[in-house]
């Protein structure tokens, strides 16, 4: 089982108690042991007796380190300083259970004569394991494998580490597949906001351990997940050979709510599957080739994945350029938000859930069945894969709608797709409007399709509605769920309409999605999204 270290730095001697308060609640979270980074601490003349009483008191095992400046960390001594600060902490009457030695400290002969003989020292019982590391944080190091094996073949090494900044979600398919090669004991995972899934799914390849945050911490490397989402939201120590993988593919997607919502419908389904946020950048030359990957790795068991902006046109041609299957409402979009792969043949289809719950959510505040919107007007803003979905939803079943775009030709584009095509309630009928026509006072409804208001996001103090146009009465709904209440929101709020926030059309549109997935419908009721 992969073990969780909670990572906690400490920086000067009057920090070491609340350092103790703080692996206290890792534990109680759930860390199976802490991780002392005590970089600029060991550069202080009061450095040992601190160490010695973190050591001492800590309530959880201990990993000891030193991290210098090169592999991202803030010590900035030499070698043979740093191997002395650990060579005392070893020599200690508490010494740790791990030491992290860098394999560039072992490679200068004093500094590491003077670990290994603090290591000698040491009853073997109470003797520390050596964690020997590599980190790069400018990205994948030029000769990874060639460093494992030294370190797999070194015999004081009981714990090979190699940590790198993930440039694109494909680097975290070589982690899992140094862990598959392993040796020994291995650590391999990837920093930043793209390393994610390997610090999650290492534990399918059998990694010996992965680290964590405190909630209200930044973490000791970019991308680390808290403990209690570690333990807690992807249930790691269940993690299997034979765990499914589905996640979230947009850019970006920090703010998605989706693996808060997915992750605990699989555990309330009994289910051995994850879902875990994927970072695509928003070409799509990096859409292709990162999902190529992902389906195409023999053991990483990608199962299906929700698909967001800017990917969901994307999503469409890359299944068919692949031979795979589209649902009705995908083919006449043209965008899809919902990949589904088969299990043994590895076919792929794609469908899209934003068209039926997008309509069902707005249909539900006009007070109208969801297949007849005749005699409404309805403002579509913006001309990407969720417009295109809502755009289509509401012609088919009878509204009148208009496209507002900042960019004219896309909103052009979008109508001319859809305009005189035959809908369940005659002819389509799709049209283009300006950014003046948002106040003619001619719309029942007016629908955010923009990423406008969304954490993370380009803009997200904006609203696409003016302030001067009159809301009362009419319906605004966004299609951005994070925040809650937006920019849009709350205008729309203040000044009379009746407001559909993002989360009713999300949590409906994942549960679609997790039925297709599983064949089991999830109930809404339990979906948490704050």
């Amino acid at each position: 089982m992969t073990l969780v270290a909670c990572s906690v730095t400490v920086d000067r001697p009057d920090l070491v108690s609340p350092a103790i308060e703080r692996a206290m609640q890792a534990k109680a979270d759930g860390a199976d042991l802490v991780e002392w980074r005590v970089d600029l601490l060991a550069m202080l003349p009061d450095a040992a007796g601190a160490i010695a009483r973190l050591l001492r008191d800590s309530p959880l095992p201990t990993i000891l380190t030193v991290r210098s400046e090169a592999e991202g960390g803030a010590f900035d001594g030499s070698p043979i300083e740093a191997a002395r600060v650990l060579a005392e902490a070893i020599a200690g009457a508490t010494p740790p259970r791990f030491v992290d030695v860098e394999a560039s400290l072992l490679r200068d002969r004093r500094a590491s004569d003077v670990v290994h003989a603090a290591l000698a020292g040491v009853e073997e019982s109470q003797r520390p394991s050596l964690v020997t590391s590599l980190h790069d944080v400018g990205g994948r190091p030029t000769a990874l494998w060639t460093e494992l094996e030294r370190m797999w073949s070194d015999p004081a090494c009981h714990v090979a580490k190699v940590a790198w900044t993930a440039r694109t979600v494909r680097d975290n398919l070589e982690a899992f597949d140094l862990l598959a090669s392993r040796q020994g004991p291995t650590i391999a995972l990837c920093m930043g906001e793209q390393g994610v899934l390997s610090r999650v799914m290492g534990a399918k390849f059998g990694a010996f351990l992965t680290f964590a945050r405190l909630d209200d911490e930044e973490g000791t490397a970019p991308g680390q997940p808290t403990v209690r989402e570690l333990v807690d939201r992807y249930r790691l120590k269940g993690v299997t050979h034979h765990t499914r993988v589905y996640g979230v593919v947009g850019w970006p997607v920090s703010h998605s709510r989706g693996p808060i919502v997915h992750n605990a419908w699989f555990g309330e389904l009994g289910l051995d599957a994850r879902y875990l946020p994927l970072p695509v950048g928003p070409t799509w030359e990096s859409f292709k080739a990162s999902l190529a990957e992902l389906i195409d790795h023999p053991m990483l068991g990608l199962s299906g994945a929700s698909v967001t902006l800017p990917h969901k046109e994307h999503l469409v041609r890359f299944v068919q350029e692949r031979g795979g299957a589209l649902d009705e409402a995908s083919f006449a979009i043209g965008a899809a938000n919902t990949l589904i792969i088969d299990p043994q043949s590895r076919a792929i289809r794609a469908c899209n859930t934003d068209a039926l719950a997008g309509i069902e959510s707005l249909a539900e505040a006009l007070g109208r069945a969801s297949d007849d919107l005749r005699g409404l007007r309805v403002a579509i803003l913006g001309a990407g894969g969720v417009a295109r979905a809502l755009a289509w939803a509401c012609a088919n079943a009878g509204a009148d709608v208009v496209v507002i775009n900042r960019t004219h030709a896309r909103a052009v584009e979008l109508a001319a797709a859809f305009d005189g095509r035959p809908g369940e309630r005659g002819p389509m009928r799709v049209g283009v409007g300006d950014a003046a026509s948002i106040g003619c006072g001619c719309f029942h409804a007016f629908i955010n399709a923009t990423s406008l208001g969304m954490k993370d996001g380009p803009a997200p103090d904006e609203s696409p509605i003016p302030d001067d146009v009159a809301l009362d009465g009419v319906v605004v709904m966004d299609t951005v769920y994070v925040p809650e209440r937006t920019p849009l929101v709350q205008q729309a709020t203040s000044r009379g309409a009746r407001v559909v926030t993002g989360t009713g059309m999300f949590v409906r549109q994942a549960a679609l999605q997790c039925e297709l997935w599983t064949g089991t419908r999830p109930s809404m009721i339990s979906a948490q999204v704050s």
